[in-house]
């Protein structure tokens, strides 16, 4: 795989990557006829709006030689007025998607570490992350990485559907290094 690439590296068509990293990683979780009626246009714009954020949000992306986006990241001050920590500057992890292709290559836990360096080089010391509740896979991954359930939960509906949300946290260290 190639190098994680930092926000605004494009790596090739993000809509086909992006769609079947949502349709794999949310089949049982997200309603089905949700996710087979996304398009790859939409995961495109999208995709493209994460690389403009401005700071000190901001998207990584693991690319391979061949220009294959293998995961992403984006990383923004915390979107959930119960998220901040009393006297923390606190970030939140608002995606991190790895193309099942590349699912234990080591893709996605690289630019989740680039989004959460960037987030404490940015002065946050404190980081959320919101996980779908009945997604074992996605909790196990964020709690071998250092996350910890806080449980706080929040009710989402996606598609009509109840998707309810668990939310994860972490200190954030800065490194000079």
């Amino acid at each position: 795989m190639g190098d994680v690439a930092g926000a605004g590296h494009r790596g090739g068509d993000a809509g086909p990557d992006q769609l079947e990293c949502w349709r794999s990683a949310y089949r049982g979780i997200v309603p089905d006829a949700h996710l087979d009626g996304l398009r790859a246009e939409d995961r495109v714009e999208r995709f493209r709006a994460r690389l403009g954020l401005p700071g000190p949000g901001a998207t990584w992306v693991a690319v391979t030689e061949s220009g294959t986006i293998a995961a992403y990241a984006t990383v923004v001050p915390a979107r959930d007025d119960r998220d901040p920590v009393p006297g923390m500057l606190t970030g939140e992890l608002a995606s991190l998607y790895a193309a099942p292709e590349f699912h234990g290559s080591g893709a996605g836990s690289a630019v989740q570490q680039a989004g959460l360096a960037h987030l404490a080089a940015e002065g946050f010391r404190h980081a959320v992350v919101w996980v779908f509740r009945d997604n074992p896979g996605a909790r196990r991954f964020y709690e071998r990485t250092g996350w910890a359930c806080d449980e706080v939960t929040k009710d989402a509906h996606i598609g009509g559907a109840p998707t309810p949300e668990i939310r994860y946290s972490r200190a954030l260290q800065f490194s000079s290094t």
